[in-house]
């Protein structure tokens, strides 16, 4: 027992051993990472500067003034990116003694050329007033409001936009009231009303009976 009990220990001051030598590994890999980056030609800060450590999602940018503070690992590639600059790319040394690296790492503006734009008059005044007349000019909010206040464009809306539950109650209140007030005796037949024949005669000359297609 007292053998059995003495290996569990042994057993146990080894994993002990195992775990803190990893833990003093990994402790002794871990850099902080800080520093400035400045333009190449002014050093003067550049603010926004992608600092990123390649093959992870970890990174930060750099403040107003250009400063930056980052934690990494020794071996760790950092990439330097800014739209307005050429990228740099600074590698941590795997024998960095302590756990602390500043950097100055200075970036080079890139400059981009754009394809030459070549601008040509029109060959003759006729044409050009011939394009300017025939150009197709999209309608402001002032045209939109007024077509789509048109007579047609009203009863189109009317007929496709669905009531609102005002509407409905309103509609259901009149319903209750038409047959509460022809309860038991039946309800005027509108064929008769001299009105009704008004409006059907006046949707019929506006076509409201035709084949939508």
């Amino acid at each position: 027992m007292k053998k059995t009990l003495l290996l569990i220990f042994v057993f146990i001051c080894l994993i002990a051993g195992k775990s803190k030598a990893q833990f003093e590994t990994v402790k002794d890999s871990v850099v902080q990472l800080f520093g400035i980056v400045m333009t190449a030609d002014s050093l003067r800060g550049i603010e926004a500067v992608s600092v990123t450590i390649r093959g992870s999602n970890r990174g930060t940018i750099t403040n107003n003034q250009g400063v930056f503070s980052i934690v990494v690992l020794k071996g760790d590639i950092i990439d330097f990116t800014h739209v307005q600059y050429k990228p740099k790319t600074v590698t941590i040394p795997k024998n960095l003694v302590g756990n602390q690296h500043s950097i100055v790492q200075l970036m080079i503006e890139d400059t981009v050329y754009l394809p030459a734009t070549i601008i040509r008059p029109r060959p003759t005044a006729e044409q050009f007033a011939r394009d300017f007349v025939n150009s197709k000019v999209p309608d402001d909010d002032i045209e939109v409001a007024r077509q789509n206040n048109t007579a047609a464009k009203r009863r189109a809306l009317m007929q496709s936009t669905p009531g609102d539950g005002g509407e409905a109650t309103s509609i259901q209140m009149r319903n209750v009231a038409n047959q509460a007030t022809y309860q038991g005796q039946v309800p005027p037949m509108n064929i008769f009303s001299p009105a009704a024949w008004s409006e059907f005669i006046q949707s019929w000359k506006r076509g409201d009976f035709k084949k939508k297609q």
